[in-house]
């Protein structure tokens, strides 16, 4: 097992604020929703590319001391781990089927262009439903996926840093490169023709000098004016996303020459080609190459930078969490960390998200409630982020919206051990050579991750097993083996019945 692997399989997905705890969230969601004059605030933090390589997580390496202390918060000794995954491992479809309470086939968004206002245009997002009772919605920075906003969701237009992403070197190259594009006559309006400059920098700069920086000393003003009213700010962080910029002293909290690579740079045996692909995303960096592998030297300045990055995001919400114990907040106020997907880091030879595996659909999701007990109980539930809609409603005492496909894990709270989904689901779109358009449908259950690669119009498909038990890196696929056929057979009946199928018993979402 990989070590990058190992730490996110130590305690990746769901945390209350007792550490990596259930219980203390379970005891929360116990309590009483709170009267109507006493609404508790909402603080909902996104965070771009984040997979759950953090101190609270179990990773060894990650200095992380900001997220761990919120989920610490309260903890007595109970430790109990929860498995969060996304819908959809890239960021709008991600983004858009949590805010919205809906899965990618309801909201039919499937890439970064696509807004959900053309195909669900009466659908109610989450900030949108808070603000209809009561709430002021506020947005900064990246909740939604870049341009595509929804001015319904929020009580006051959405803002936006105006920071340059790179440091002074960096933003000098990426100028220069699109000087040089512009000359060659390539249209920089248009993503695959734009240059996007160094892959990853470390200036000498104050936090407040990059986007993220200053994303957070605006929440901190609007903490400050509306903290004593019923508020959901939601808060978006741009890093660990790339390019790997951060500020020096983030880059100098780690020793690269004890950083290491992972151990699984190949593909899983017997995968189908279409469950990998090419990392686009970072090879229109400069210094990246076109085809191949990255050196080690490469790989290893990029696990430094990711590290690095998520350090800066820890100090930005160690910020926030800092200002709610100032104004003396943090009693009423329900925080939401989540991560959008999670990261490849070189395992499988893979680097950024868009896949079905394991690394790129568990993410991280950390909630915090007031008033919460410690229980020292432990629930190893699945939990999926179209369940984060109707259970923040139930953490601040609102009627969720019928049609959320979604399940609020609040019964978790009398009885963490009880029966609770069968499975999480997740899925990506992707071409078949000869084939044509697929989506790859991935269920993960207890044991097992399963995915069917389906060609649109067409009676073809291709399969995908993973045995957690037996291989949590998801280093071969043991789906064509003659001894798994029924299994193959079953779990394919279990993905077709699909998520209502696997609620848990007394639970509807009718």
């Amino acid at each position: 097992m990989s070590r990058h692997n190992r730490r996110q399989f130590l305690g990746i997905g769901f945390a209350s604020m007792a550490g990596v705890a259930l219980p203390n969230l379970l005891a929360g969601l116990a309590t009483a929703a709170p009267p109507a004059a006493r609404r508790r605030n909402v603080l909902f933090i996104a965070v771009d590319d984040l997979r759950p390589l953090l101190g609270c997580y179990g990773d060894p390496v990650a200095k992380s001391p900001n997220i761990d202390r919120l989920a610490a918060r309260g903890l007595t000794f109970t430790r109990a781990y929860c498995r969060a995954y996304c819908q959809q491992a890239v960021c709008s479809p991600s983004r858009t089927s949590l805010m919205t309470g809906r899965r990618p086939d309801t909201t039919r968004v499937y890439d970064l262009v696509t807004h959900f206002r053309k195909t669900i245009p009466d659908v109610v997002t989450l900030p949108e439903h808070f603000k209809a009772h009561g709430y002021h919605t506020q947005g900064l920075s990246k909740i939604y996926h870049g341009g595509l906003d929804d001015r319904q969701s929020w009580s006051v237009p959405h803002w936006r840093p105006k920071r340059p992403g790179f440091g002074p070197e960096g933003q000098k190259l990426l100028e220069r490169l699109r000087n040089e594009a512009r000359a060659a006559g390539k249209n920089l309006k248009d993503r695959s023709q734009a240059p996007r400059g160094l892959p990853w920098e470390a200036p000498d700069i104050p936090d407040n000098q990059l986007p993220d920086g200053t994303t957070t000393d605006h929440a901190i003003e609007i903490l400050r004016q509306i903290h004593d009213r019923p508020l959901f700010l939601a808060v978006g962080y741009l890093k660990p996303h790339l390019p790997f910029v951060a500020p020096k002293k983030y880059w100098d909290l780690y020793d690269k020459s004890k950083l290491t690579l992972a151990d699984n740079p190949f593909a899983p045996k017997d995968v189908p080609q279409c469950a990998l692909h090419n990392w686009g995303e970072l090879r229109r960096y400069y210094g990246i190459p076109e085809e191949g592998p990255l050196s080690d030297e490469q790989a290893l300045e990029m696990i430094h930078g990711y590290y690095a990055c998520a350090s800066y995001t820890d100090a930005q919400i160690g910020s926030l969490l800092d200002e709610l114990d100032r104004l003396d907040a943090l009693d009423n106020t329900v925080i939401v960390l989540w991560g959008d997907h999670g990261w490849h880091l070189g395992d499988h030879g893979l680097w950024c998200k868009h896949t079905n595996f394991e690394t790129a659909t568990r993410s991280l999701l950390i909630v915090s409630v007031p008033g919460q007990k410690s229980a020292g109980k432990k629930s190893d539930a699945l939990v999926e982020f179209v369940d984060i809609y109707p259970s923040l409603c139930d953490l601040c005492g609102l009627p969720s919206p019928a049609e959320l496909e979604g399940t609020s894990f609040q019964p978790l709270a009398e009885n963490p051990q009880r029966p609770w989904k069968k499975a999480a689901f997740s899925q990506y779109p992707r071409s078949i050579r000869g084939q044509g358009r697929a989506m790859g449908y991935s269920m993960r259950t207890d044991r097992y991750r399963f995915t069917e690669w389906r060609v649109i119009g067409k009676n073809f498909s291709q399969y995908e097993l993973y045995d957690h038990k037996l291989d949590p890196d998801e280093n071969v696929n043991i789906s064509n083996r003659p001894e798994n056929a029924e299994l193959v057979k079953q779990l394919t009946q279990m993905l077709h019945a699909g998520w209502r199928a696997m609620l848990p018993p007394g639970i509807s979402t009718d």
